[in-house]
């Protein structure tokens, strides 16, 4: 059970009790590559089962993986299932998600950008860590790691510097003294985090757009919980057409798909009163302006 707002420490969003089934649901509705959400368990559950066990001098793990890709793939829910099922295959009792802000932490005086972060990873962090095993949220994490090499003069440069500085220090140290810990970052712009921050992730794993065969499956997915309460819309997944309909979504995110198909609903008066009159060429359609729209925005 999550603890309400008023009893989190700034920079906390959430702390969740795991395992949570809600987390698990979420592992399972992300359509990667089945190989690479076995490397990610199977690293995540190494950070458990093998770092506190052996020297830092023999596997220098820093207890951080990070997940980086364009928008819309499923970085920060993949992470969310990710602490679920970590917890259903390592049993520990206390186990817990603790999911940052890191928009809370910043701030245009001197200085409070740099406190927030150093007490939020030195008190509230390490104080969860030393009750039982913890896994952190880090999304957005090119907040808190800016590349110091890429500042401009503006916005304060020198506190976000100090605030990248405090990160990595109590990375490393947070590392030496809690083995039961394991940060899951996430990024859309990877190229704005810093590369010392990079070079402590034992894991660095790219989402990346969903395939043909990925497409098929997400679209089908969607399709099938619509059917649930619209029975004509679960048949479409039926026809013999419906894999050159999905072909049409390569190209969009996991999200944009589903939305697509939300626009497809929307594509004349009837659909939106009958859901069930939807049709492929209603989804292919959505699919095609989708793109479009995306690839003006591309280009704004």
């Amino acid at each position: 059970m999550s603890k309400t707002t008023h009893e989190l420490p700034q920079g906390i969003h959430e702390i969740r009790d795991l395992p949570d089934p809600q987390l698990s649901a979420m592992w399972n509705s992300i359509v990667i590559d089945e190989s690479q959400k076995a490397q990610l368990l199977s690293q995540a559950v190494v950070n458990f089962t093998v770092r506190p066990k052996v020297d830092r001098s023999v596997l220098p793990l820093h207890g951080v993986i990070l997940l980086v890709g364009a928008p819309g793939t499923g970085k920060t829910t993949l992470a969310r299932g990710l602490a679920g099922r970590v917890a259903e295959i390592y049993k520990a009792k206390g186990l817990r998600l603790l999911e940052v802000e890191p928009h809370s932490l910043t701030s245009s005086a001197m200085g409070k950008t740099q406190r927030a972060v150093s007490e939020l990873f030195s008190q509230s962090i390490a104080e969860s860590a030393m009750n039982g095993p913890t896994i952190v949220l880090l999304d957005e994490v090119e907040t808190l790691v800016a590349d110091r090499s890429k500042l401009s003069l503006e916005a304060n440069p020198i506190d976000v510097h100090r605030a990248t500085d405090a990160v990595l220090v109590q990375l490393d140290l947070l590392a030496e003294r809690h083995p039961n810990l394991l940060f899951l970052a996430t990024s859309n712009f990877p190229d704005a985090i810093d590369s010392a921050f990079t070079s402590r992730c034992d894991l660095v794993m790219k989402i990346a757009l969903p395939g043909e065969l990925a497409c098929e499956q997400i679209l089908t997915a969607c399709l099938d919980g619509l059917g649930k309460t619209f029975p004509a819309i679960g048949k479409l997944t039926g026809s013999n057409e419906f894999k050159r309909c999905a072909r049409e979504f390569v190209g969009l995110d996991g999200r944009s798909i589903r939305k697509a198909v939300a626009s497809a609903l929307a594509s004349s008066p009837q659909v939106a009163v009958d859901p069930n009159q939807l049709t492929l060429q209603h989804l292919a359609q959505a699919a095609s302006s989708s793109k479009a729209h995306r690839n003006v925005g591309a280009k704004a």
